[in-house]
């Protein structure tokens, strides 16, 4: 069966094989497609987030994206007590187009939810501003560097 005719689920990655299997994913499209130097990919955020994880029923894994909240998401989001930031939203290239994005992000917004948070932002590749902004993203503030690729901040309530 082809990846596209394949279910998927995208769920909390509770484990350490899962853990394993977001970090992975993000080394395929951040480190290897992207050239993001990996030293900087991987950080100390990644210890308190929240990661989810979409996989495909074989057990393959499709996708990643985290959540930061409280502390953690002050210096992204502002310091706004309320707001979460979702990062690290990755698909591998044979998964795009399928909808795995958008159930990824659908999953970050409910973990905030679930963390009584009331809006989540976002750094986005400006590439994937018209993603976010069918998802009920609204762009704010200068494009800006990160990792040498162009971003945008934005913002949903929830």
């Amino acid at each position: 069966m082809s990846p596209s005719t394949e279910a998927y689920e995208v769920r909390p990655a509770g484990s350490p094989a899962d853990r394993e299997a977001c970090f992975a994913v993000r080394k395929e499209v951040f480190v290897a497609e992207q050239g993001v130097d990996e030293e900087i990919e991987y950080d100390a955020y990644d210890a308190v987030a929240v990661h989810v994880l979409a996989v495909r029923a074989d057990g393959v894994p499709l996708g990643t994206g985290r959540l930061l909240h409280g502390e953690a998401a002050a210096a992204k989001t502002g310091g706004e007590a309320g707001v979460g930031s979702l990062g690290r939203l990755a698909v591998v290239r044979e998964a795009r187009g399928l909808g795995v994005g958008v159930a990824l992000v659908r999953a970050v917004e409910e973990a905030a939810r679930a963390r009584g948070l009331t809006a989540v932002d976002l750094h986005a590749q400006t590439h994937a501003l018209g993603f976010y902004e069918r998802l009920g993203y609204t762009a704010y503030g200068p494009q800006f560097p990160d990792a040498g690729i162009p971003h945008r901040a934005m913002r949903r309530a929830l």
